[in-house]
C-alpha cells in the first residue's frame, strides 16, 4: 500500500505527459485544417466588392512566370501637351460644365445610332487603365430586337422580385421619388444595350487560369470613361445594375464561365417628351478634403 502511495505521483505525472500530448496533436491537426481551408489571400480584391459569385483561383492554377504579358516591356519616351494656365483653367471649367449636364434617362427614343459611334465609344473606354494592364473587360453590343426583348424579359421577371421580395421596404422607399420600378420598356426602345462584363480570370494559351487583378475597379474605370464618352457625342443612357439577372443574361449571351455582368447600359437618345428627376449635385466642399 506505502509503495503504490509513494507511486501515485509518477503515475499522474505520467497521465498529464499523456493528456498534453494528445492535446498538442490534436491542436496541430486542427490548425493545419483551418489553414488548409482558409481561402487563398488576394490582396487586389476589395473586401467590399467580393460576392459569392466571383470565381477564385486555385494556388495550383495560377501561373506565376507568365500573366500573359512580355516579360520585358520596352519603356519609350512620353510627352503631353502642357496648357497655359489660364488655358488650363478654363479647359476644366468646360469639361465640368458640359459633363454636370449628363443624366439618367429611362426615356430613350428608337431612333437609329450610328454604329460607328458605339464603336468609338466603347474604342474610348478601352483605353482606361486597369490592374496590370490585364484589361479585364468585355463590352457586349446588342442591336438585335428580340434579343433584347429577351433581356427585358430576364431582367423585368427578376426585378419584380427585387422590388416586392428582396430590396426591402427602405430601398424601394428610396427609389419611389425617381419613379423607377421593374417595368423597363428602354431596353426594348434603345437602339443599343451594351453589357459590360468583368473577366474575372483570364485565360493562359496553355489553358491554365490567368490572375486579373482589381478587375472590378478596373473595369468600373473604364464605365466610367463610356459614360463621359456617351456624353461627348450627344447619347443618354441610364446604369442598370439588374439584381440577380447575371447569370441567366451571361448563359443567353453566350459568355464564358470567367466572365460576370457589371452594368447594363441602354443607349439612345432621350425621347421628345423625356423627363428626368429634378435633381442638384453635392458642392464642392461636400466631395473634396484638402489637406
Amino acid at each position: 500500500m506505502a509503495l503504490f502511495s509513494s507511486l501515485t505521483p509518477v503515475f499522474i505525472a505520467i497521465i498529464c505527459v499523456l493528456i498534453g500530448v494528445i492535446l498538442k496533436k490534436s491542436n496541430g491537426e486542427k490548425e493545419k485544417c483551418e489553414t488548409k481551408s482558409k481561402p487563398l489571400s488576394h490582396p487586389w480584391v476589395d473586401e467590399d466588392l467580393k460576392d459569392g459569385t466571383d470565381h477564385h483561383l486555385e494556388e495550383e492554377e495560377v501561373d506565376e512566370e507568365w500573366q500573359g504579358l512580355e516579360e520585358n516591356v520596352a519603356h519609350v519616351p512620353f510627352f503631353v501637351e502642357r496648357y497655359p494656365e489660364a488655358e488650363m483653367i478654363k479647359r476644366s471649367q468646360m469639361f465640368y460644365d458640359f459633363l454636370n449636364k449628363r443624366r439618367s434617362v429611362r426615356f430613350l427614343s428608337d431612333e437609329p445610332v450610328p454604329r460607328e459611334v458605339i464603336d468609338n465609344v466603347i474604342r474610348t473606354a478601352g483605353t482606361s487603365p486597369s490592374g496590370a494592364h490585364t484589361e479585364p473587360w468585355t463590352f457586349v453590343v446588342v442591336q438585335d430586337p428580340d434579343l433584347k426583348h429577351k433581356i427585358r424579359e430576364i431582367v423585368e421577371e427578376e426585378e419584380e422580385i427585387n422590388y416586392k421580395k428582396r430590396m426591402g421596404d427602405r430601398w424601394v422607399n428610396d427609389l419611389k421619388r425617381l419613379r423607377t420600378n421593374w417595368i423597363k420598356e428602354y431596353l426594348d426602345t434603345a437602339p443599343y444595350l451594351i453589357l459590360i462584363f468583368k473577366q474575372v480570370y483570364g485565360q493562359l494559351p496553355n489553358g491554365k487560369k490567368k490572375t486579373h487583378y482589381y478587375n472590378e475597379i478596373s473595369v468600373s474605370i473604364a464605365c466610367g470613361i463610356l459614360l463621359a464618352a456617351l456624353q461627348n457625342v450627344g447619347l443618354c443612357t441610364v446604369t442598370s445594375t439588374p439584381l440577380n439577372c447575371g447569370p441567366q443574361l451571361r448563359v443567353l449571351l453566350q459568355r464564358p464561365a470567367n466572365e460576370k455582368l457589371l452594368l447594363l447600359l441602354p443607349i439612345g437618345y432621350p425621347k421628345k417628351d423625356a423627363t428626368v428627376p429634378a435633381l442638384t449635385r453635392k458642392p464642392l466642399e461636400d466631395i473634396m478634403v484638402v489637406m
